[in-house]
């Protein structure tokens, strides 16, 4: 069907959405605003949905979640007697009406389904999954991006986003489902009145808040610390579990951002609710300002992610890096794990390859083995599976990706921005106990392990034509990559869709053993690097550079040589 074949189709059938039909109201006449919510469907991608909320099939909305539930439901009773499906959402907008409209096509396919009765960090569905002994589990949320977006995660048995070759089973589902009359349906309080849509108990809630004050390594100094914490859940899913953590550790003085503390999917003071950017911080840092805190604290809407500011001698506030964060919160466990005992034999940390190589230094300090994976944290639960089929889940010590998502501990098998957070301001309390500040302690460690800088820029391809660019620029990379880039030579070639490595240098060929993927990675002279990849979820390519450098300054003046020249060597 043609684009304007579909908006009639959808003036027509969708009629269970007001919101969808004044939208589609609004559009009439107006071809390119018709196009761009009907020249595709919204793909189901490795873990899910994401896209825009509103009318069309290019679309999220109750036909767009019902169709992939449907497609879901299939795969699970296709695989599982008597499946059962964890349901959790966060604050973003009609957040909760997709998970009851996900929670009436699982009941009405004969899957019993566990909802939470409000919003819940992400990894709390992860947790749930695996303590309900769930058959799959569902998040509505689209995690950090701004407020137009919302999205649809899948996760596994295991707790872990689905795996490659579970996703492509559901994908073939969802194809076979047609959009308006293909999904089972009951109602939501039938479903309740059946047994078949059950709300979370609270005792699931406080078994998951006693698995992450377990992960604690030196939470019986905390109390007694004195450490002043400002928080800002960013107007999402941290507020009450965040502070519930925080309260049971003994961090009484506990500022939270008002304007950010209840839910608000309109995120009226921060528009991009992603503690990456300083702009998300910007209210907190106000009462930073006023409140004179040993640290900010900010989370992600769905609080699987967690961002950070200290002070710095001048009173002003400075913000780390996702990279400086995992790097110091490794070297802390690492170092008071192996000093009071409690470090595993044949210890496991997991990185993603794009994050920074500080680490390789610390964990060959503490003799961790350090597993690298592809993009996507549910890499690293999968290593964290690995160690559980043998058995040997309590060697997995800590994981994180660069994009500010932490884990310790195998309770979960995603980031989790509730124990980062519990773990954050516990290192915090140990080195003010040293009289070190959290400033002190990231210098002490470049001073030991070198000063590393790491970034990570994003280029925007919006649109129709932008898949295309996208592809076009990775294509040109590959068959015709850059032999230097900021006056630096590329010494070595990665391929990881080809999973071929070349050394420039030595001669060196050799396989690369994890999944294929559309990354490259350009490895240079004096241990620079850069690695470029689309975006699995967003309409962005992004490159991520490291330097290294005989001071910080030096680094810093040589990553900005190399991400302007490799800038123009993409052509934006």
């Amino acid at each position: 069907m043609t684009d304007k074949e579909l908006y009639a189709l959808w003036c027509e059938k969708a009629v269970d959405d007001a919101d969808l039909q004044a939208e589609l109201k609004s559009i009439e006449g107006d071809d390119e605003a018709i196009l761009d919510r009907f020249y595709r469907d919204l793909e189901f991608g490795t873990g899910g949905l994401r896209g825009v909320i509103g009318a069309g099939s290019y679309r999220l909305n109750v036909y767009t979640i019902r169709r992939a539930t449907q497609g879901l439901a299939d795969y699970v009773n296709g695989s599982f007697e008597n499946g059962s499906v964890a349901i959790a959402h966060d604050s973003r907008i009609k957040s909760d009406v997709f998970a009851k409209e996900a929670a009436r096509v699982l009941a009405a396919n004969g899957i019993k389904v566990h909802l939470y009765n409000e919003l819940m960090p992400t990894p709390m569905l992860s947790w749930a999954v695996r303590d309900l002994k769930c058959s799959a589990g569902i998040v509505v949320t689209a995690s950090h991006n701004p407020a137009k977006y919302n999205g649809y995660k899948v996760y596994g048995e295991d707790g872990c986003q689905i795996t490659l070759e579970v996703a492509e089973t559901v994908i073939g589902k969802i194809k076979d489902v047609p959009m308006f009359d293909g999904a089972k349906l009951i109602s939501f309080e039938d479903g309740l009145a059946s047994g078949m849509i059950n709300y979370i108990s609270q005792d699931v809630i406080d078994r998951y808040l006693e698995k992450v004050s377990e992960q604690g390594v030196h939470t019986e100094l905390v109390a007694d610390s004195g450490l002043k914490v400002v928080y800002t859940p960013l107007n999402g899913a941290g507020n009450k579990p965040v502070r519930a953590i925080l309260d049971r550790i003994g961090i009484k003085d506990v500022t939270i951002v008002k304007e950010q503390e209840n839910p608000d999917g309109n995120f009226p003071t921060c528009p991009y609710p992603n503690p990456e950017i300083k702009e998300a911080l910007l209210k907190g840092l106000e009462y930073c300002d006023k409140v004179k805190p040993d640290l900010l604290l900010a989370t992600d809407p769905d609080c699987d992610r967690v961002g950070i500011a200290v002070p710095d001698p001048n009173g002003d506030y400075v913000l780390f890096t996702g990279n400086e964060v995992g790097a110091m919160l490794m070297k802390y466990i690492f170092q008071e794990r192996t000093a009071n005992g409690t470090m595993p034999e044949r210890p496991v940390a997991v990185k993603t390859i794009v994050s920074t190589d500080i680490c390789n230094k610390i964990a060959a300090e503490y003799n961790v083995e350090l597993r690298e994976v592809l993009t996507g944290f549910k890499f690293i639960g999968e290593q964290i599976g690995f160690l559980e089929d043998k058995g040997e889940e309590n060697r997995y010590v800590f994981g994180f990706e660069e994009s500010y998502g932490y884990l310790a501990g195998s309770y979960v098998r995603d980031k989790d921005a509730v124990v980062a957070s519990m773990l954050i301001c516990e290192m915090a309390a140990f080195y003010r106990t040293k009289g070190i500040s959290l400033l002190q302690a990231r210098e002490n460690m470049y001073n030991q392990y070198g000063n590393y800088v790491q970034t990570q820029k994003s280029f925007t391809c919006e649109g129709a034509s932008g898949m295309e660019r996208m592809q076009e620029i990775m294509s040109s990379l590959r068959t015709n990559g850059p032999k230097e880039i900021g006056g630096l030579k590329v010494v070595a070639f990665a391929d990881y869709v080809a999973s071929s490595y070349t050394n420039y240098i030595t001669g060196e060929k050799k396989d690369i053993t994890l999944p294929k993927s559309d990354v490259l990675t350009f490895e240079l002279e004096e241990g620079a690097k850069v690695i470029i990849r689309p975006s699995g979820t967003e309409p962005k390519i992004k490159a991520y550079y490291t330097t290294i450098g005989a001071t910080r300054a030096e680094a810093e003046a040589l990553e900005v040589k190399i991400s302007e020249d490799f800038k123009a060597i993409l052509g934006f």
